[in-house]
């Protein structure tokens, strides 16, 4: 298949593009690029190979969800830079 400037100014104009001269050219370019390695791919013989549907063989690797203790309200903000007796202070961030 050739990519035609005709067909990269469709495209462009299909994804609401502007390209200039030079930018049309490289991406003629790359698109004929990946292209033809879809052609070479598809020159492969697959006839005996199964669909990969994951990249591995393990399946649910999750660690066993264990409850455990936790520190206490007073022990979590010991450590906070700024705080008020019961919360976190942190920065605005929001303008209003």
């Amino acid at each position: 298949m050739e990519v035609t400037e005709q067909m990269v100014e469709k495209l462009a104009h299909l994804a609401k593009l502007n390209f200039n001269a030079t930018e049309k050219q490289a991406i003629q370019k790359d698109l004929q690029s990946m292209i033809a390695f879809v052609e070479k791919l598809q020159t492969l013989d697959t006839t005996n190979v199964e669909p990969l549907l994951h990249m591995g063989n393990n399946t649910n690797v999750l660690r066993e969800d264990i409850v455990k203790g936790s520190i206490t309200k007073n022990e979590a903000l010991l450590n906070a830079p700024i705080k008020d007796e019961q919360f976190f202070k942190v920065p605005k961030v929001i303008k209003k």
